[in-house]
């Protein structure tokens, strides 16, 4: 009696065990009975060879696992595992004759006799590991199924790169790529996020590695789904979109039904739908416009807000180029090229802007050869196009940090070519002769025998800077009018850096500079190089 109530003891424990191990591992009950077939299929074949004859009998419901090997019985035992003695077989109540097939029982209550306790450890590692193997092909197969679909997560960790997500139990991963820039993420917080690629391997202990993103196109296009019913129900596609995630984005759309305006309906009353599409994009600036099948409409209203002249196409080479007003180029290019570059991604045309009036190119196509930093100094010094560039002072462009005699006469060289135009020798040459900021000109370089202009005018003769260019101008009246008052005319003494009067130099009536007894240049002709300097 004790046997049989230990016996049911643990039929039930055994049901629950199955039905708890189906729950937590979503994995289906004919399924997880079949893994365990499959396992004691492996715990026969290393117990009694790969020959034996078995069949395995796992009902689920009953709690009942029950493994009957099939022998023959024979007089003499050749093969333990296949073959079984006549007087053995007969230990039983039935009896068997030669040749008969004898069914040998292995139950729960005997199976440790029968296998032993290493070899029961080893089937629990293998079925363990074949249960965690359907458990990633069922996160696999589940999750390839919803590849570019939105999720909502709930973030569990962040790492300097990236951030994980929890979805039904398992890991997401946001890599620093797919995050949309200046996005800051808490711990606990939900978020949203499209599936955008799934790795068999690569996640946590080998599963399947489930990588998500909020930066891509894609993401942008499911959120318009959910926003505008239009859309979801097939009345208005979205032909196309470019995206600079957390700046700006621009969104092609098209309408089937001719009663239904299609940026109106994604916009919204107010701009209520749109509105909740940029606070999920962290404030990103979104642009509807209406799709055309027509290259040149297509392209002026993908440069909106900027206003266009005219646009010439070349279809075979997908070349545009746009004529823009003075007034318009800059929104034409955008902050840093962003506009021109995000029409160019959206309509597929590389597009260059020129400026109404001349042939001209936006800076932003010489990125490569100014490189990032001077590129910025030079938009910043509010010099936007080629033109721009060619036609500023070289004594200008040489106050522009990162610039230089010979980088300027280079850069005038690859931005004429693009106009098919080149340099005169003159002009080159008198680009390289000039005198650069913080360099000490030639011309003030004279022999040690005679002063130099410094010695002679020591207020008026050294180049200002810009921050003290009134400063030059007071000291340069003061000499004027000494020199309207005459040589008898006495000045009051200028002080020196050690605060004692400075020795004035006599001023001849015809405007020569005396210095005991020296004659030097006329004052006004003396500071004549300092003041071009300068």
């Amino acid at each position: 009696m004790a046997r049989k109530s230990k016996q049911k003891f643990d039929k039930k424990m055994i049901v629950e065990a199955f039905a708890d191990m189906a729950k937590a591992r979503n994995i289906d009950r004919d399924l997880l009975q079949g893994i365990i077939k499959e396992t004691l299929s492996m715990l026969v074949r290393k117990k009694f060879g790969q020959e034996a004859e078995f069949e395995i009998v796992v009902d689920m419901d009953k709690g009942d696992i029950e493994i009957y090997l099939i022998k023959t019985v024979v007089e003499s035992v050749e093969s333990p595992s296949q073959e079984i003695a006549l007087d053995d077989a007969n230990l039983g109540m039935e009896e068997y004759e030669l040749g008969d097939e004898f069914l040998e029982e292995i139950t729960l209550e005997n199976i440790s006799d029968n296998f032993g306790r290493r070899l029961i450890n080893m089937a629990g590692q293998a079925l363990n590991q074949r249960i965690r193997d359907v458990e990633k092909e069922n996160i696999y197969q589940e999750y390839i199924e919803k590849v570019n679909e939105i999720i909502i997560g709930e973030i569990y960790q962040v790492r300097r790169s990236d951030v994980f997500l929890l979805h039904n139990g398992v890991e997401l991963r946001l890599p620093r790529e797919e995050q949309i820039p200046g996005e800051r993420y808490r711990k606990n917080e939900p978020l949203r996020a499209i599936i955008k690629e799934i790795r068999r391997q690569g996640g946590p202990s080998n599963a399947p590695e489930i990588v998500v993103s909020r930066a891509a196109n894609e993401f942008l296009s499911r959120l318009f789904e959910i926003e505008i019913p239009e859309i979801y129900d097939g009345l208005i596609e979205i032909k196309g979109i470019a995206r600079e995630p957390g700046e700006r984005a621009k969104v092609a759309v098209f309408s089937y039904d001719d009663r239904i305006d299609p940026v109106g309906a994604c916009v919204g009353m107010k701009g209520i739908r749109i509105h909740s599409i940029v606070r999920e994009l962290n404030n990103e600036n979104i642009d509807v416009i209406n799709f055309s099948e027509e290259s040149s409409t297509y392209i002026s209203r993908a440069l909106a807000p900027a206003r266009i002249k005219e646009i010439q196409v070349e279809s075979e080479t997908r070349n545009a180029t746009v004529l823009v007003s003075d007034e318009q180029v800059s929104l034409a290019i955008g902050k840093n090229g962003q506009n021109v570059r995000l029409a160019s991604k959206l309509t597929g045309f590389s597009i260059s802007v020129v400026k109404e009036g001349g042939e001209d190119i936006e800076l932003i196509e010489f990125r490569d050869e100014l490189g990032r930093e001077l590129y910025t100094n030079l938009i910043n010094a509010e010099i936007d196009t080629a033109r721009e560039f060619l036609e500023a002072e070289p004594e200008y462009l040489l106050t522009v940090p990162g610039l230089n005699k010979q980088l300027i006469v280079d850069l005038r060289r690859i931005m004429l070519e693009e106009f098919d135009e080149e340099d005169s020798a003159e002009t080159v040459e008198a680009i390289l002769a000039m005198h650069e900021p913080g360099l000490k000109p030639a011309a003030a370089e004279e022999s040690n025998d005679k002063p130099a202009v410094d010695d002679i005018l020591p207020l008026t003769s050294t180049p200002a800077a810009a921050g003290t260019a009134s400063s030059a101008g007071v000291d340069e009246e003061k000499n004027v009018k000494a020199q309207e008052s005459g040589a008898g005319d006495a000045a009051e003494p200028l002080p020196t850096a050690e605060g004692a009067p400075a020795e004035q130099p006599a001023v001849a009536s015809d405007g020569t500079v005396t210095d005991k007894g020296q004659d030097t240049a006329p004052a006004t002709e003396a500071a004549e190089p300092d003041k071009e300097t300068a």
